[in-house]
C-alpha cells in the first residue's frame, strides 16, 4: 500500500473510532460535548494516532487492540489545541480553516471542552487497559503518554513558550522548548506504540530518537510555514509569531539554516528506524512533512 493510501486508512479508523468514544448532544452537558465533538472532529493529518498504530504494528501487535490508546492520544493533542488557542495563550481565531473553539463557542465553553477531552482519553484508555491481552504494557504505555502530555512534557513545553514570549528565557531554551511543547506528544505516539506492544528497549529508543529528530524538523518547518505559508493551505492565521515577537528557528537561524536543519533531522529519523522490519511508512512520512506546505 502506498504511503498515502497507508496514512488515509488510518485516519478512516481513527475517525470512525473517536465518534464512538464520545458521548453524543443528547445529555444535559450538550454545549460542552458539542466543543469537544467541533474541535476532535474536525479534521487533521491524525499523525500522532497514526504514529502509534504504525509502531505498534511494527513491533508485532494488530491495529484494532491499539485503537482506543491512539484515539485517547488524538483527544489529549485537541485538548491541547484548544487551550493553546485561547487568549490567555496564543490567542488564535483559526485552526484547520475554521473558528477555534473558544470563537465558535465561547472561552469557558472552550475551557471545559479541552479538559472533558483529556479526562475522557485516560478514561478510555483505562477501559482499554482492563481487557488488553497484556495490561501490564498497556499501563507502561499510558504512564508514558501521560508523562509526555503533563509537566515533564507538552505542558512544559507550553510554559516555556510562554516565558519566551514574556521574555523571562532566552533563545539557548529554544530546543529545549520545542522538543517538550511538539516532540513529547510524538514520544507518547512513538514510544507508546513500543511499550504498547512489549517491544525491546532498543526498539523504544529507537522510537524515542525517532519522535524527537522527527518533530524538531516539524517544528521547524511550522515556524517556515507560519512566516511564508499560505493561510488557506494552512487552515490557520499566519504571521502570529512575528506579530507576538516570538522566538523561532526562523528568527534565530535564518531560513536557509532551518532548511538544512529539517535535512539533517530527517535524515537523523530515516536512521533511526533503520532496524525495524519495514520503515517505509516512516520514512515517506518524515520526508512529506519535512516539505509540506499545510
Amino acid at each position: 500500500m502506498m504511503f498515502k493510501q497507508q496514512l488515509a486508512e488510518y485516519a478512516r479508523l481513527i475517525e470512525a473510532a473517536l465518534d464512538k468514544f464520545l458521548p453524543d448532544s443528547s445529555m444535559p452537558q450538550k454545549r460542552v460535548v458539542d466543543a469537544a465533538r467541533y474541535s476532535l472532529l474536525g479534521g487533521g493529518k491524525r499523525l500522532r494516532p497514526a504514529l502509534l498504530l504504525e509502531f505498534y504494528q511494527l513491533c508485532g501487535g494488530r491495529a484494532d487492540e491499539a485503537l482506543p490508546f491512539a484515539c485517547a492520544l488524538e483527544m489529549i493533542h485537541t485538548y491541547s489545541l484548544i487551550h493553546d488557542d485561547l487568549p490567555c495563550m496564543d490567542d488564535d481565531d483559526l485552526r484547520r480553516g475554521r473558528a477555534t473553539c473558544h470563537k465558535a463557542f465561547d472561552e469557558w465553553t472552550a475551557v471545559l471542552a479541552g479538559d472533558a477531552l483529556l479526562n475522557r482519553a485516560y478514561e478510555v484508555m483505562a477501559d482499554a487497559a482492563i481487557d488488553f491481552p497484556r495490561p501490564q504494557d498497556a499501563v507502561r504505555a499510558m504512564n508514558h503518554i501521560a508523562h509526555c502530555a503533563g509537566l515533564y512534557g507538552m505542558v512544559g513545553g507550553q510554559t516555556m513558550d510562554l516565558q519566551m514570549e514574556a521574555g523571562r528565557l532566552g533563545a539557548d531554551n529554544l530546543e529545549q522548548m520545542v522538543s517538550l511543547k511538539t516532540g513529547a506528544l510524538l514520544s507518547a505516539a512513538c514510544v507508546g506504540g513500543c511499550l504498547l506492544a512489549g517491544a525491546s528497549q532498543e526498539q523504544c529508543q529507537a522510537a524515542e530518537q525517532y519522535a524527537r529528530s522527527f518533530g524538531l524538523a516539524f517544528q521547524i518547518r511550522d515556524d517556515v510555514l507560519d512566516a511564508e505559508g499560505s493561510e488557506q493551505e494552512l487552515g490557520k492565521t499566519i504571521g502570529s509569531d512575528e506579530k507576538d515577537g516570538k522566538t523561532t528557528y526562523l528568527t534565530v537561524c535564518g531560513p536557509e539554516e532551518c532548511r538544512r536543519r529539517i535535512d539533517a533531522l530527517t535524515q537523523e529519523a530515516l536512521q533511526a528506524v533503520q532496524s525495524f522490519p519495514d520503515s517505509a511508512f516512516l520514512c515517506e512520512l518524515a520526508w512529506w512533512l519535512a516539505d509540506r506546505t499545510s
